[in-house]
């Protein structure tokens, strides 16, 4: 079953038992987030709530919806991709791989076909307050939207950028965008449309497709449209409508679109945060000002959010599962169309935006300070500070063997390197980082520079041959099968590897 709209995901979910729904009302004031929180830590269903206090609309929120299984988080993607059954990690990073390199152009529908149309609200009508936006930790500096897409002009294509950046609610019809200096939207914002004073055109799209949602979670090149690898993941294009009052376009079949402009050398509160850290780190900061001038969508919107944090150390969320089975993946294209050996790309599954992993051969001397130099300096990797290198025969997919490989294989003198001392671009948001050097609060966002850091934890030996004792592994995993022992446990059957653990 393929999904062309958030709707058609959710029911896939709940064909899956993989959806919970509950009609007892729920505030949105921590009890919605709490819940989710329960179900991210327990590997539950996905929680849909659809009644939420004090809210002046029929709309429902979504605690986490594209959080995948645990032991294998791309397994709902792969599902609505019609990918292949009971693929493996590097199976299913193949298959969208093969998507990715066979962009789609997207097709333009007219707004009555398209269901983000079914109400729309312009002017004075527009009333952000209307929305049930989730409270989501104790101590955030109000109520956020953090699972949508913004999409932004873009110079070089038709269809505009897209990209993630949390908003937070302040008014009936004001939201301040987290902008951070060296990201795409936000560096046309600081260094285009700002000092000519001109307010820059956005739209916040809520519930999208899944295709879109990993677009939007991809290091997709500048001047390359995410739009169209929208398309080549799902293998087929994606509707896009004009937006009614700007120039953009945005996905048709989403649930909710925000229509506004982020206005020059205005400033409203954003933060703190409880973000993808673990942790409430702050400075509260001043950030841009996103003034709505339409709400566009379905009757009845399914409002989705994240809570951020529930994947450090403890399980999946949407944002973990998004960078392991769409990060990943182009990650992994990205870096071997730049010329680079490398196997494959992967989030370390419990801090999915800082550390990665990455399966690679070294052909040379030097390669991997190479490797390291390009893709700390790539702007797709400004939120990633640390980087551990594994041999390309290394599932880095699977912990144990990433931690396996760093215990045997990366000697403390030699193979930890602190790389680019204060050079390289950062992202304020590091718990580990002093407030001054997360940057001056009174600018907005941080222009500073830190350093980064790698771990070569691949093997120093040359490669031996191992098929007599994988055979012989093989050998005593089929006994044990055949004595009674699930497959589920073994890498070398059919149902091994990642998925089984």
């Amino acid at each position: 079953m393929s999904a062309d709209s958030f709707r058609e995901y959710l029911r896939l979910l709940e064909d899956e038992d993989a959806l919970v729904s509950f009609a007892e009302l729920v505030s949105w004031d921590l009890e919605a987030s709490a819940v989710t929180t329960l179900a991210n830590r327990t590997d539950g269903e996905v929680p849909i709530f659809e009644s939420v206090e004090e809210t002046t609309i029929d709309a429902a929120l979504v605690g986490d919806p594209y959080r995948g299984p645990r032991c294998r988080p791309w397994e709902h993607l792969a599902r609505v991709f019609e990918l292949p059954a009971g693929l493996s990690g590097a199976e299913y990073y193949e298959a969208v791989i093969d998507r990715l390199r066979s962009p789609r152009e997207p097709q333009i529908v007219d707004r009555d076909a398209a269901p983000c149309k079914d109400v729309v609200h312009t002017g004075t009508d527009v009333d952000l307050l209307s929305i049930p936006w989730p409270y989501i930790h104790r101590g955030d500096g109000g109520r956020y939207s953090n699972l949508h897409t913004v999409v932004g002009p873009d110079p070089k294509t038709r269809w505009g950028h897209w990209s993630s950046h949390r908003m937070m609610i302040h008014d009936d019809d004001l939201a301040s965008l987290l902008f951070l200096a060296g990201e795409q939207a936000p560096n046309l914002y600081y260094y285009e449309y700002e000092p000519r004073e001109e307010p820059m055109p956005v739209a916040v799209v809520l519930g999208t497709e899944p295709a879109v949602q990993c677009s939007t979670e991809m290091w997709i090149p500048t001047g390359r449209s995410e739009a169209a690898f929208a398309g080549g993941l799902k293998d087929g294009p994606v509707d896009l409508v004009s937006c009614e009052t700007n120039d953009l376009y945005v996905p048709a079949t989403a649930e909710l679109v925000l229509e506004g402009r982020v206005l020059p050398n205005e400033r409203l509160d954003e933060g703190p945060f409880g973000d993808y850290f673990g942790y409430m780190n702050g400075p509260r900061r001043s950030m841009p000002v996103f003034a709505v001038d339409a709400i566009t969508r379905r009757g009845e919107p399914r409002v989705p959010f994240c809570v951020e944090g529930t994947g450090v150390g403890y399980g999946q969320n949407s944002s973990s599962t998004l960078q392991t089975a769409a990060a990943g993946p182009d990650a992994t294209l990205g870096l071997q169309a730049a010329g680079f050996d490398v196997a494959l790309a992967v989030p370390w599954r419990f801090t999915s935006q800082t550390v990665w992993v990455i399966a690679t051969d070294r052909p040379y001397p030097g390669y991997l300070h190479e490797l390291a130099n390009f893709i700390f300096t790539t702007w797709g990797m400004l939120h990633i500070d640390f980087f551990v290198f594994v041999d390309a025969d290394v599932d880095p997919l699977d912990p144990r063997a990433v931690l396996t490989a760093i215990a045997l294989e990366a000697d403390p003198d030699a193979d930890f390197h602190q790389f680019g001392v204060e050079r390289m671009p950062k992202v304020p948001l590091n718990i580990y980082q002093t407030p001054d050097e997360k940057g001056s609060a009174d600018v907005g966002t941080s222009k500073a520079k830190t350093a980064k850091a790698y771990i070569d934890a691949t093997s120093d030996r040359p490669a031996g041959d191992s098929a007599g004792d994988e055979e012989l592994r093989r050998r005593a995993q089929e006994l044990l099968v055949n004595a009674g022992v699930s497959s589920e446990a073994f890498d070398l059957l059919e149902w091994g590897g990642y998925g089984a653990r």
